[in-house]
């Protein structure tokens, strides 16, 4: 593979079922391969969202009978394409599920997965309120896989509010670190660009983020805006605010060229947090 591979976002629409999901994705997958891309990155939920108030209720089945993982696995095969499912809901015990990220290599197999670990559980306002863990168990463990392209840790949506997650993914060489997303609107206008650009940039390392578009059936709204960012906090590529395919060459030299210039990651220092407590009434 290339040093400067193409990759490419898939900036879908939240969909209430799997085959809408599929009709969406497959011919933007489509486009994205046609365009060059060697690696396609899709939003989380990409196989389907909705909700049930403050309830995230996406259309769930067994990894192996998952109609829209199997069908993005043949499309890999098919056209010797990598694939980073941004997540997809897995089946789980006690009519829960798990917020599952997959890679997917050239020949339709899967090489990694990624349980979410930090769940959505917020009150935007009093008519906007999420409970993700209502629905959803998390993960426990951080995944970081070799792969052609470089060293791609695995994160999801909400993960990005964590830095320490990516410090670690980071300090263990990843190159690039995905944060496939259906962030909320209110939020992502807020605080999607200077998150996505600052976890680039304390770590040197590539960002790519793919973020759903549009509202949410049920209730809520994604942001859009996918994005992909070097490790000097450049956004080479953002998605906007329509449906389609965002696109860019990445240099994966540029993580150990940023990280020569900027060695953070080699001057963490343990510390301990002293705490001084004062008398406020004398004051």
């Amino acid at each position: 593979m290339s040093q400067t591979p193409r990759i490419a976002c898939l900036q879908t629409c939240p969909r209430a079922d799997i085959a809408s999901a599929l009709e969406e994705a497959l011919p933007l997958a489509q486009a994205a391969v046609s365009d060059g891309a060697e690696f396609l990155f899709l939003p989380e939920y990409c196989g389907g969202l909705k909700s049930d108030g403050a309830k995230l209720t996406p259309p769930a089945a067994r990894e192996g009978e998952h109609g829209f993982l199997n069908s993005l696995r043949d499309f890999a095969l098919e056209n010797r394409v990598w694939i980073m499912l941004g997540s997809v809901a897995i089946a789980a015990a006690d009519d829960k599920i798990v917020n599952r990220g997959f890679i997917i290599d050239d020949h339709g197999k899967i090489i990694s997965r990624y349980d979410k670990i930090h769940l959505f559980d917020v009150r935007l306002s009093d008519n906007e309120v999420y409970a993700e863990s209502a629905t959803v168990v998390p993960g426990t463990q951080a995944v970081l896989v070799e792969t052609p392209f470089g060293r791609i840790g695995h994160t999801i949506c909400y993960d990005l509010r964590f830095p320490h997650l990516y410090r670690a993914l980071a300090k263990a060489g990843a190159d690039i670190i995905a944060v496939p997303a259906a962030f909320t609107k209110r939020t992502g206008q807020a605080h999607w660009h200077v998150l996505n650009r600052a976890r680039a940039i304390e770590n040197g390392v590539f960002v790519v983020s793919p973020c759903a578009i549009g509202e949410i059936p049920g209730g809520g709204e994604s942001y859009g805006h996918s994005l992909i960012v070097d490790p000097w906090g450049r956004v080479l590529a953002d998605g906007g605010t329509t449906p389609g395919v965002v696109a860019a060459s990445i240099d994966l030299d540029a993580v150990a060229d940023t990280r020569a210039r900027i060695p953070s990651l080699l001057h963490d220092r343990p510390f301990t947090l002293h705490q001084i407590h004062t008398d406020r009434k004398t004051q």
